[in-house]
């Protein structure tokens, strides 16, 4: 499901102008496949008794093919990050810290050989986004965040499943922590309802059944 979901949106990417670079060579859906490989061949299991993959690729292509790319380079890297995202969602797996996807030329590549290295690295510090159905990011730091109807949540929704002052996010340590606030309708991460949880990037959080957003570290 998520291959489908990926190569569609990168069909998407490569048509029209740019699409008149891709009649050969290295296609970019391959460097997805090859990471989303990549995260299978790294799992561990976490202190937890979660498993956790790997969230940090190098991506090395050769010279032409990285050439190719430059036009779509910074899309095709969003688009990488997403589709491990969504493949580690989708499995149940964990992050140590955000996923980061770097794309470099190597001369002892020939057209179409790619070569990933891929690592487990925990954050830096805390920092993340809440990317919202709207399109509206709402960057955290070090302050404590409230989220619900009420006019003065930080974050406040129009809608009348999310309680008055249904959930709350705090900075604790490398990251942050979501606290249900005793809400009506219930707080979930990755559809799993929780009273408490510490996010991870990609975490999608709904509050009640139809106000949803993701959580995005780094």
């Amino acid at each position: 499901m998520v291959f489908r979901s990926f190569e569609r949106r990168l069909e998407d990417l490569v048509t029209g102008a740019v699409g008149r670079l891709f009649g050969g060579g290295l296609r970019p859906v391959e460097l997805g496949h090859r990471i989303i490989r990549s995260m299978n061949d790294s799992r561990s299991v976490g202190v937890k008794g979660q498993t956790v993959v790997a969230n940090e690729f190098d991506v090395e292509v050769s010279v032409d093919d990285h050439d190719r790319f430059a036009e779509i380079r910074d899309s095709l890297i969003r688009e990488l990050c997403d589709a491990a995202r969504e493949h580690a969602r989708d499995e149940g797996w964990r992050f140590m810290g955000p996923v980061q996807v770097s794309l470099e030329a190597s001369e002892n590549l020939r057209v179409g050989q790619i070569n990933v290295t891929a690592r487990m690295k925990e954050g830096d510090g805390a920092n993340g986004v809440l990317h919202l159905a709207d399109g509206q990011q709402v960057v955290l730091g070090a302050y404590r965040l409230t989220l619900g109807r009420l006019a003065t949540c930080t974050v406040s929704f129009d809608d009348t499943n999310v309680s008055r002052e249904h959930a709350e996010i705090r900075p604790d340590g490398n990251g942050y922590v979501l606290i249900d606030m005793a809400s009506t309708n219930g707080t979930s991460v990755n559809g799993e309802l929780v009273t408490q949880r510490r996010l991870v990037d990609g975490d999608r959080i709904a509050l009640g059944a139809s106000t949803q957003f993701e959580f995005r570290a780094g």
